[in-house]
């Protein structure tokens, strides 16, 4: 009887030891530096499908009134009904009276200094602001709060768009990221590691238009989850409870 009871010690012992230890520490390799890291932001690029709210000042007022094209609130917090003009497959922007305006592949200051250039002709001394207003990130798997969230502006880094999704949870691999980009008409995946301050001088730790961000669970999640360790514990407690019984009957 020592030996079965051993034997479901021994056992329970192996299937609690199977999950991985997990690092939760975001940058833990920064832990006994004192070194400071500065972030790079990336310039996000225009590409075609997006959304450009483009706003023209200038001492004619009419004009103001002819180009501007403004963004209107949804009454969701994450979501907006907007208008605006619509890059199309050949990376333009059709503005009235200008007309067809190649703005892919530039930032959204080189698009204003192209705008503004085009409109020396017709308006006097205009000033040009553009905004990306469909600029969204999605972030799925281990978070607490997984969605498609909309940015305002057009800068946002990996640990920004985690926050907005509540964080990761306890099983998600900090140090095995994916991010999934649409570049230059294909699709690129990048692994990053959180644990490592490397991590800062990705290309991909700032987020770019469209980006899905992908938090895999480790393995501890995947066992929690099989249908058989669900009934392991029922298994392991029916086996001590008929070990208990026998001892008992063996005593008398």
């Amino acid at each position: 009887m020592k030996k079965v009871i051993l034997f479901i010690a021994i056992y329970t012992s192996i299937i609690s030891g199977c999950a991985p230890r997990r690092d939760l520490v975001y940058f833990s390799n920064l832990a006994k530096q004192t070194s400071e890291v500065k972030l790079q932001g990336q310039e996000v690029k225009i590409q075609q499908n997006d959304l450009l709210s483009v706003s023209i000042n200038s001492l004619n007022q009419e004009s103001n009134v002819l180009f501007a094209v403004n963004t209107r609130n949804a009454s969701s917090e994450n979501n907006y009904k907007v208008d605006g003009y619509r890059v199309s497959k050949d990376g333009m922007i059709n503005l009235p009276v200008v007309g067809n305006v190649r703005l892919e592949g530039l930032t959204i200051e080189q698009a204003q200094a192209t705008i503004s250039k085009e409109l020396d002709k017709y308006v006097k001394k205009p000033v040009v602001d553009v905004q990306l207003v469909n600029f969204k990130v999605t972030v799925i798997g281990e978070v607490n709060k997984p969605s498609t969230f909309t940015v305002q502006g057009d800068n946002i880094n990996l640990l920004e768009a985690l926050g907005m999704a509540g964080d990761m949870t306890v099983y998600g691999k900090r140090e095995n990221i994916l991010v999934i980009r649409q570049q230059d008409g294909q699709r690129v995946m990048k692994r990053l590691n959180l644990n490592n301050q490397d991590v800062m001088d990705s290309p991909f730790f700032y987020l770019k238009q469209n980006d899905v961000v992908y938090v895999e669970p480790d393995k501890s999640k995947a066992i929690e989850y099989s249908p058989n360790t669900r009934i392991m514990p029922v298994v392991i407690a029916s086996i001590s409870a008929v070990a208990v019984l026998i001892t008992a009957v063996l005593r008398r």
